[in-house]
């Protein structure tokens, strides 16, 4: 599903250099459940953007499922994003004055499919993520669990075989962080999705069955030892 090869990011800061990935390589198989960890500044992030084609290298190789994204124009990049890859962010990203069921339907705005047909799917991915008569709330509505279940409905809503979620517990208390967690683990083990998350804490890594450790840009550990969901 992923290769990367000798990634490398530098962003100048006047006439300072700040290499925030450092010659990484690695794989993700398709099916994968991986947690990338690491302290602030230590790259993880940065290597998130470079996998959700958010950003480019400086230099080195990323191959998404065989197509090397390097060459692919803005268009097939945003075609890409919207089509095979579903992001979850820590802050929820949701349009204040939208209702759940619209923030669902956003994605589908660009697919040729009806209003009828993507209120129909938004409907059913809710549902999935147990929103079930929460359709027509708007998020100062919802909790911050429930805000951060229409963001995975929103990153699911067009089938992708790709998840990315960067600290997507953060914002949440313990039980609840654990009831999204879940949420992760069904869609992984149930529909073979992918799942990348970034995270530093680790509970929430332990439900990842691979965790990918980052420091200074590089990859320091890739520990493939046990965990995953519960």
């Amino acid at each position: 599903m992923i290769e990367v090869r000798d990634l490398v990011k530098v962003y100048s800061l006047g006439d300072t250099e700040l290499r925030a990935l450092d010659g990484v390589s690695l794989t993700v198989g398709d099916g994968e459940f991986v947690a990338v960890m690491g302290a602030s500044g230590s790259g993880k992030s940065t290597f998130m953007n470079m996998l959700g084609c958010l950003d480019r290298p400086t230099s080195g190789e990323y191959l998404l499922d065989g197509v090397a994204v390097g060459g692919l124009s803005k268009d097939r990049l945003a075609e890409l994003r919207n089509r095979t890859i579903g992001f979850v962010f820590q802050g929820f990203n949701l349009l204040a004055r939208t209702s759940a069921i619209e923030n669902v339907e956003l994605p589908m705005l660009y697919n040729g499919m009806s209003a009828g047909q993507r209120r129909e799917k938004a409907m059913a991915t809710l549902a999935e993520v147990g929103l079930e008569g929460r359709e027509h709330h708007f998020p100062n509505q919802l909790s911050g669990g429930q805000q951060q279940r229409v963001a995975i409905a929103r990153a699911l809503v067009n089938s992708p075989s790709l998840i990315f979620a960067d600290e997507p517990t953060g914002n949440l208390d313990t039980k609840t962080g654990g009831e999204i967690m879940r949420i992760f683990c069904r869609l992984n083990e149930d529909k073979g999705i992918t799942v990348v998350l970034v995270t530093h804490e680790l509970d929430i890594a332990g439900y990842a069955r691979r965790r990918i450790h980052f420091r200074d840009g590089r990859v320091v550990e890739d520990d493939r030892s046990g965990g995953g969901c519960r």
